[in-house]
């Protein structure tokens, strides 16, 4: 594959492009969700495949799909099964999500994950590649979208987690509803002290009642170094190939 580097991360490797990468946010929201153990996940706009990468390796989940829309990051993330010996367990759907119904069973999901688009269409810098705004943009799909293809994917009961930006929580949290897709747990991740949050992490649950919990805040970096939890959740990789914290 053209402009595909293989490079090590942590204790695995990860073929990245520089249109098709990864950065914290994978990571953070990988972790988030993996305060549960499945049988079943499903990562929506999966990419290079990081996020089904550590649900695997981290015991999260048993078996994951990824659905991404661009065929070359597709190729990519089954490259990333085949280096890291989970083809058998990670399956890539290249299709769209909004017609998701036609590529997978319903109900078939204890888990979907997603680090969506964060931008609006046409928001935020253009100078980049087409491959580059499809996933930093919403071109290709907005946040109904994901949500909508989550509650065909999930069993009744089961979880949605995603990662996107403070500014949108309003989004989040009405589309969730819509699909009876009730957010039950919000956590914010900070920087450091005194600064305002840069992202939101975000579960809700098929069928729960209302009522959500609010996790303390997570901190990136303390005094110039990263924290205690940070080096927890990020240790492995950061001396890799993971991108800038």
């Amino acid at each position: 594959m053209n402009g595909v580097s293989v490079e090590p991360l942590g204790k695995f490797k990860i073929a990245v492009s520089d249109d098709h990468t990864f950065g914290t946010d994978a990571v953070l929201l990988a972790d988030f969700a993996g305060r549960h153990r499945v049988n079943t996940a499903c990562d929506l706009g999966t990419g290079c495949g990081i996020i089904p990468l550590l649900l695997l390796k981290n015991g999260t989940a048993d078996r994951v799909t990824g659905v991404e829309i661009q065929s070359a990051a597709a190729e990519i993330a089954r490259k990333n099964a085949e280096l890291n010996n989970i083809k058998d367990n990670f399956a890539v759907l290249n299709c769209d999500m909004k017609e998701i119904k036609a590529n997978a069973p319903s109900g078939a999901f204890d888990l979907v994950t997603c680090n969506p688009p964060y931008k609006v269409a046409g928001g935020g810098s253009q100078n980049l590649s087409e491959a580059q705004r499809i996933a930093r943009h919403e071109i290709k799909c907005v946040f109904a979208d994901v949500v909508a293809a989550a509650k065909h994917l999930l069993k009744f009961g089961g979880f949605l987690c995603v990662c996107h930006r403070p500014e949108r929580l309003a989004d989040i949290f009405c589309e969730m509803r819509a699909q009876n897709i009730e957010p039950k747990v919000l956590r914010e991740v900070i920087q450091r002290e005194g600064k305002e949050p840069w992202l939101v992490l975000v579960e809700g649950k098929v069928g729960a009642k209302s009522g959500m919990t609010v996790l303390p805040p997570l901190y990136v970096e303390k005094d110039g170094q990263l924290t205690d939890e940070m080096i927890k959740i990020y240790g492995d990789y950061k001396e890799g190939h993971g991108r800038k914290i």
